[in-house]
């Protein structure tokens, strides 16, 4: 019998996609589901950007590339920065990706071991602390609150560090509760992290492009008294409904970048390159797709929140950013995680419990609004009827 080393004991991973593949059972065998549970963008990936895929395989880019990625995409994620968030970074410190969740283990791998702090948000993205656990390292969880609009309290954030924090994970816009942190806080937390200077931050703007009610996205990338401690992660996923393509990028400070070299190499070589030439043109091309789509979700952000807010013992604060719905479920007599299944099960509709998000989730549940506004209707409304026939 094979003996698995310990560490995978420990390694969580991502229920979403367990829900998702429940939710496709249930429909394979001939049930009606609704699939809330899963951040994907129902969206094709625009048409030019296919096109610089095919025309990359045309023209015979089947080989390997550089593992930190090709300079004209390095180059491309550099210009993006400049345009949108008006910060200016090297190309010699982007590194492409598969993904954004490789930016987060090559962080966490490097900094998490046993005796070591990483702190995360929590309700967050599950994998900030799986992989913190993988390493044997001590997850700290920041809690999130509904009371603060879903936004990080730099106040609460600064108490947690201690000496033997060794890296800070921060998310805005958010994943689960689609929360954006105001650039006051941000300005507060920069502020207080110079007392904590061997504390290295990564910050997760993977959503970075969705802001909603004339909200701006603030990137930590904008202060340069944390950039020598700062890694930054995006990707074209979400932006650019690219999610199967797997092409994330990350910005490193000069210290940590041949090491995440080192780990490029040893792990995926390299993202293949037909991708990268689609990011190029993602990046560079016409921006109007990113615009509809999120004109789109903006439409249904207002009909999913409205719609949450007149159902038996829930209640929803409007998010503004990403795409998901974080609804207070507490009064429905429910426990999230009971609640998402019997939801699944009974009604047809695909949610995530909140303590899939972390141990503040509890009360809570994440529906994903990228979906059709007519299926989320429909959702809205076996919810409904499932909460007024199941009351506890």
């Amino acid at each position: 019998m094979p003996v698995v080393v310990p560490a995978f004991s420990r390694i969580g991973e991502e229920n979403a996609f367990a829900v998702l593949a429940r939710a496709t059972a249930l429909a394979q065998a001939g049930r009606d589901v609704i699939n809330l549970g899963i951040g994907q963008p129902d969206m094709p990936t625009p048409p030019h950007v296919v096109e610089a895929a095919v025309k990359a395989l045309q023209d015979g880019h089947h080989g390997y590339t550089p593992a930190t990625g090709i300079l004209p995409l390095r180059e491309a994620v550099a210009r993006d920065l400049d345009r949108r968030l008006g910060v200016q970074v090297s190309p010699d410190s982007v590194m492409i990706v598969p993904g954004g969740k490789v930016t987060m283990f090559m962080a966490i791998l490097m900094f998490g071991e046993p005796g070591a702090e990483i702190l995360y948000p929590d309700p967050g993205f599950p994998i900030y602390r799986s992989m913190i656990e993988f390493t044997g390292a001590t997850p700290v969880p920041v809690p999130i609150r509904e009371e603060n609009g879903f936004a990080f309290s730099a106040e609460e954030t600064l108490a947690l560090i201690t000496p033997r924090t060794r890296l800070l994970i921060l998310n805005s816009p958010a994943n689960p509760t689609g929360g954006v942190t105001p650039k006051a806080e941000i300005d507060k937390l920069v502020a207080g992290l110079a007392a904590h200077p061997d504390v290295t931050i990564m910050s997760d703007e993977i959503y970075g492009t969705m802001t909603y009610d004339g909200e701006r996205h603030h990137t930590l990338l904008a202060y340069p008294e944390i950039r020598d401690r700062l890694i930054y992660l995006d990707g074209a996923s979400k932006t650019y409904a690219m999610t199967g393509w797997r092409l994330g990028w990350s910005v490193w400070p000069a210290p940590l970048y041949d090491a995440a070299r080192k780990l490029a190499v040893n792990s995926f070589s390299c993202v293949n390159a037909a991708t990268q030439w689609a990011g190029i043109a993602a990046l560079d091309g016409p921006q109007d797709c990113v615009a509809a789509m999120m004109a789109e979700f903006d439409r249904r952000r207002l009909l999913v929140v409205e719609g949450l807010n007149k159902l038996p013992g829930v209640s929803c604060i409007t998010p503004k950013g990403a795409f998901y719905a974080f609804p207070n479920i507490s009064e429905t007599g429910w426990k999230a995680k009971a609640l998402a299944s019997a939801l699944l099960e009974e009604a047809g509709v695909a949610t995530i419990g909140g303590p899939d998000f972390g141990i503040h989730g509890e009360g809570y549940l994440r529906l994903s609004y990228a979906n059709s506004a007519e299926n989320i209707a429909r959702a809205l409304e076996r919810i409904g009827s499932f909460l007024e026939g199941n009351r506890r």
